[in-house]
Order: structure tokens, then C-alpha cells, then sequence
């Protein structure tokens, strides 16, 4: 069995989906992969079951009954990872935003001391590709704001390429993590942070995607602005229901 599973949660992504899987899979490195599909009306996960025929060892379907937010998606793929035993649980998007070889640098920061290695925009300079102006200021500003209001020195805290190791997530009370949009990412770093766990950023250079839809809106940049200073005040005052 790989010691690694790559979780990628889907809505409608059959644009993508199977070369993804087929790049992972093509990796020096033995990763399994669990799609988390949130019932996708264009057929995502039945190309999904289509790949298990050729795949049946390592790549695993999870469809819930209707599209119920990123947070939760990836909170159901953390406890499907640890009930089958992973030590090395990855978060990655499926339209080629994170390069699938950095997989690999994830991994070995873990494997050189890091508890959460995080694919960083960030740690140097701004490394983002096709995005327009204002929303790389957008995402940056709010690296900048995440990072004053919760003291976390992590450069790019909204970031969704992400390895953690299974002592994080058994450290963190899974089902009190409330965000379920971009602001989970946040939320999932903050808490490995008050856990004492070390986070190391990897340098990494992000695209934007070229086939299917983004899944950004206002409700989502909503969630992350107030949604941080509402979390960084229930760790202060509410300790023991945080």
C-alpha cells in the first residue's frame, strides 16, 4: 500500500479529470488518489469509475449526494485517508493549477522535518501565472491580512497544495473546523499552528486553469475577511469549544 494519497475534490471537472489522474499516477513516486466529487452533472465521477478499471489498486470515488462546499469535501477525504491508514495526506486541485510533480517536493519536506508542507505563491515573491492584477493583489492582500490578524508566518495561508501528515489531522478535532470555502485552507493551517506542528512553505509556481470554471465567488472572499478575525477570536476566548 503507498504510504501517500492525493485527495482532489471535483464539480465538474470532466475537462481535467483524467489527465490529472493519469500525470499523478505517471509520478517516479507510487501516490494513491480518492476523488471527492460532489456529484458533478457532467460525469465526472463516471470517468472516474471508467479510470478504476485500469486503476483498481490505487484510485479510489467518494460521491456525495450534492455540492456542499471545499471545506467539507476535503474533511470527508482527511477521515477516509486516515480510517484506511495514509501517513501522508495531500490537498490538490484537479485543473493543473498545482503541478503534480511538486507532489514530490511536498512529500520530502515532510519527510525532512515539516508536519504541513504548503506549495507557497508566495515565499518567493509572487509566482502566480495567468491571473489579472487585482486578483493576485486580492490574494496576496489576504496573505498579508490572514497573516497580521492570526501571527501565522506562513506567506501564502490561503493555499490549497498542501501535505499533511497524519498526526496533524489526528491532532485536529476535524469536525469543529466550521469554514467550508477558501477560508477552510486558513482555518486547517491556523489550527495545525496552535497545535505547535512545524508548517514549511515550498516554493511553487501556480497556474491558473485553462479548461473548466473557477469556483470563486463573493461569498467565498466574504467568508475569508470576516471569517478570520470571528476564528482568531474564538481561539483567544472560547479555548476549550475551538
Amino acid at each position: 500500500m503507498s504510504e501517500g494519497l492525493v485527495i482532489i475534490p471535483t464539480f465538474n471537472e470532466i475537462e481535467n479529470i483524467e489527465a490529472i489522474i493519469k500525470t499523478v499516477f505517471d509520478l517516479k513516486k507510487d501516490f494513491h488518489i480518492l476523488v471527492v466529487d460532489d456529484n458533478s452533472p457532467d460525469g465526472t465521477a463516471a470517468n472516474v469509475r471508467e479510470l478504476q478499471s485500469e486503476f483498481s489498486d490505487k484510485l479510489y470515488l467518494e460521491v456525495r449526494k450534492e455540492k456542499a462546499g471545499l471545506g467539507t469535501a476535503y474533511i470527508h477525504g482527511f477521515k477516509w485517508a486516515l480510517a484506511k491508514g495514509y501517513d501522508y495526506i495531500f490537498e490538490m486541485d484537479a485543473d493543473f493549477s498545482h503541478k503534480p510533480s511538486d507532489l514530490l517536493r511536498l512529500h520530502r519536506a515532510c519527510l525532512n522535518g515539516a508536519d504541513v508542507a504548503v506549495g507557497s505563491r508566495y515565499k518567493k515573491g509572487v509566482n502566480v501565472v495567468n491571473w489579472p492584477l487585482i486578483r493576485i493583489l486580492l490574494s496576496y492582500g489576504a496573505s498579508f491580512y490572514v497573516k497580521f490578524i492570526t501571527g501565522m508566518k506562513v506567506h501564502d495561508p490561503t493555499a490549497g497544495f498542501v501535505c499533511y501528515k497524519r498526526e496533524v489531522l489526528e491532532a485536529i478535532e476535524l469536525d469543529r473546523v466550521r469554514f467550508i470555502g477558501y477560508a477552510f485552507q486558513i482555518e486547517m493551517k491556523f489550527r495545525a499552528y496552535l497545535k505547535k506542528f512545524k508548517i514549511e512553505e515550498v516554493s511553487i509556481i501556480f497556474t491558473d486553469r485553462i479548461n473548466g470554471k473557477s469556483k470563486m465567488n463573493s461569498s467565498i472572499v466574504r467568508e475569508a475577511i470576516i471569517g478570520v478575525i470571528s476564528m482568531k477570536f474564538r481561539s483567544i476566548f472560547f479555548k476549550n469549544s475551538f
